[in-house]
């Protein structure tokens, strides 16, 4: 049955591509092979949904079509943004670029857009109808689809439930004050003072923050491609984010939240959903005892209750143009193969992600069942929510779009770090703590301005 079921599939990819005006002579076969090299994001190189959807592959349609997909590196998006570059740049000791990488659409500037594989020359109007619109629209430059969505996420709260509940017997803390960003950075306060000093959480995307903020407030962080940070909007979302952090609620350090997970160091985080597969369900304490833990995933904290909203976020799929276009149709087989329902359903569930057709998107809200980890069905649940009451926003696109977001998530980290060590100096010698805060508050947004001043 699955012989028979992998043909039908193999023949319906045969026949899409010949209809797209393939010839025989430009189509890979089990007689002339192709092999494609992909970079990715999902996962580690040990651990990886997608490098397990790609021996799929590889064991099944890419052998009847004669497509090898070759995962030679599993990194971080930041990592693969840094390897492009120096690959586009010819750098000495850079690696060539790679056929196919997972990225966010910030680096088809960097790559050229010209080195990039229009998918919707090879997809047929009919085949991207099935795809979610708003997905869509985030990869197309101009008139050309260079970023093909394979999976996406949102943003989600994440609570290390074991040591919460022990804090909120303590304190009278709840999940409910983490409904609202007022009610997260008043408790991120308590838990910094009932803990002696440990932070409450780790923001990993403070650009992100501040985008979905602004939008709350009716504005827009970036217009024409420049920081809009003299908007009084940012002032309101700035003022309770820059307390918590100075007081010492917010961990600044660079690094992942899951590995402060680990120690206990924090005990929730804000990022993408699909953090979901690195949550750990254990704490090791510093006196090497160790600590079993169930952890929850919570929406997105509001702004406005009238007005709650999220990015949706996650990379796509690029493929670099060959001159061998039995590559390029190549990349086409492999990537329509891995965003139909029954293929991508099981990768984006294994790890967070959400299915980026409306078939599988309609499936698995339906029933989450689908997911097979309980902490993935237990999340999904809650973004069926989410997704009902926040409205979904896409990170905007301008140039040097990349080289800004990270300037300003540096130099927020550095202004706030700054500032906290300021604050414990000045208090420990004797100064009043509220009132010192409302003024080192004011003083870290006129800093953060000045540092992104080229950027505004």
């Amino acid at each position: 049955m699955m012989k028979k079921t992998i043909s039908l599939i193999t023949a319906a990819l045969l026949s899409a591509v010949s209809l797209g005006g393939c010839t025989q002579q430009t189509m890979p076969d089990a007689d002339h092979p192709v092999t494609l090299t992909m970079w990715h994001v999902y996962g580690s190189q040990t651990k990886s949904p997608l490098n397990d959807t790609v021996d799929i592959f590889n064991e099944t349609i890419g052998r009847e079509t004669g497509v090898t997909i070759n995962v030679v590196s599993v990194t971080s998006s930041s990592a693969i943004d840094k390897a492009l570059a120096a690959a586009a740049k010819g750098e000495p000791s850079a690696d060539h670029l790679p056929d196919l990488f997972t990225a966010y659409p910030r680096v088809a500037e960097i790559v050229g857009t010209d080195n990039l594989l229009c998918w919707s020359d090879y997809f047929s109007e009919e085949e991207l109808a099935l795809y979610r619109e708003e997905f869509l629209a985030e990869g197309r430059f101009d008139n050309d689809l260079l970023m093909l969505p394979i999976a996406k996420s949102s943003e989600a709260l994440f609570l290390n439930r074991t040591l919460f509940d022990r804090f909120a017997a303590d304190t009278g803390a709840s999940t409910e004050d983490l409904a609202t960003f007022a009610g997260f950075f008043e408790t991120a306060n308590l838990y910094y003072k009932w803990s002696d000093g440990l932070n409450f959480t780790q923001i990993n995307d403070f650009y992100n923050y501040a985008y979905i903020g602004m939008k709350s407030y009716d504005s827009e962080l970036i217009i024409q491609g420049k920081l809009n940070l003299n908007d009084p909007a940012f002032a309101s979302i700035w003022e309770p984010l820059s307390k918590a952090a100075i007081y010492g609620g917010i961990c600044l350090d660079d690094g992942y939240a899951a590995s402060r997970w680990k120690t206990g160091e924090i005990i929730s985080n804000i990022g993408s959903t699909a953090d979901i597969l690195y949550q750990p369900e254990m704490v090791f304490y510093p006196d090497n005892t160790t600590e079993s833990i169930t952890s929850a995933a919570l929406p997105y904290p509001t702004f406005h209750t009238e007005q709650p909203a999220v990015v949706h976020r996650g990379g796509g799929l690029f493929a670099v143009k060959s001159e061998d276009d039995r590559k390029n149709y190549a990349a086409y087989i492999f990537a329509k193969w891995l965003t139909q329902p029954e293929n991508n359903l099981p990768f984006v569930t294994s790890a967070g992600y959400l299915p980026v057709t409306d078939a599988a998107f309609s499936a698995l809200f339906a029933d989450t069942s689908i997911a097979e980890k309980e902490s993935c069905r237990d999340l999904y649940d809650m973004m069926s929510h989410m997704l009902q009451s926040h409205t979904l926003h896409a990170l905007p696109l301008y140039s040097n779009a990349s080289q800004l977001q990270s300037r300003f998530e540096q130099n927020v980290k550095l202004v706030l770090k700054t500032t906290h060590n300021r604050y414990i100096e000045r208090v420990s010698a004797g100064e009043d703590p509220q009132a010192l805060l409302q003024e080192l508050a004011a003083a870290s947004l006129a800093e953060l301005k000045q540092l992104s001043e080229k950027d505004m």
